[in-house]
């Protein structure tokens, strides 16, 4: 079975990367997660894969880190959640911050996730809310919250949604509180 691939960045795409490795180039699905953690091409880089295979499709998806990669194959043995979906899940937060949310039952913070509902987000939690790492959530629930509410307040003053998530992404992690995250990522999008 396959498990990691090491070779040469080629090219990197929305929702995948071309990574060549003896002379093949293989298309992997990145998560937005691993996608923003990765150099720009070209690049030497490793990543831990999960080979998707169905009758009529064989797929690659990659991943930075073995964490990520075991969290997004627990998400995709939930029933009605897909690798598609599943990707989408990793990309709506920091590992951390989801396992967090899904530890805690915040539902709602998982819905943030596209073709997520409350239904879905609700299977997901009773499902793997035992198989998530112990541990104290709490601090990364309420920084989830916190962004959920900056993401709003910039939509509100009507930035797109994707760009206002884009860019929570670039406020540091030392930011804490609404009002200072909210502050840093104006003077983020002002900058562009």
């Amino acid at each position: 079975m396959l498990y990691s691939l090491s070779g040469k960045l080629i090219e990197k795409k929305k929702d995948f990367v071309v990574a060549e490795a003896g002379g093949i180039g293989f298309k992997v699905f990145t998560s937005r997660e691993t996608a923003n953690h990765l150099p720009q091409p070209p690049a030497n880089i490793k990543l831990f894969c999960y080979l998707y295979l169905r009758e009529d499709r064989l797929e690659l998806y990659g991943f930075r880190s073995e964490e990520e990669m075991r969290t997004f194959e627990l998400l995709n043995s939930v029933t009605g959640i897909g690798p598609k979906s599943a990707l989408g899940i990793l990309g709506i937060a920091s590992l951390d911050r989801l396992k967090a949310a899904i530890a805690e039952g915040k539902n709602e913070l998982l819905t943030r996730a596209s073709g997520i509902g409350h239904k879905t987000a609700e299977r997901i939690i009773l499902e793997l809310k035992d198989k998530i790492s112990e541990g104290d959530h709490k601090t990364a629930v309420e920084a989830m919250e916190s962004d959920l509410q900056v993401e709003e307040a910039l939509t509100a003053l009507g930035y797109p949604r994707p760009q206002a998530r884009e860019t929570l992404r670039k406020v540091s992690k030392e930011t804490q509180g609404i009002e200072a995250r909210l502050k840093e990522a104006l003077k983020i999008l002002s900058k562009k």
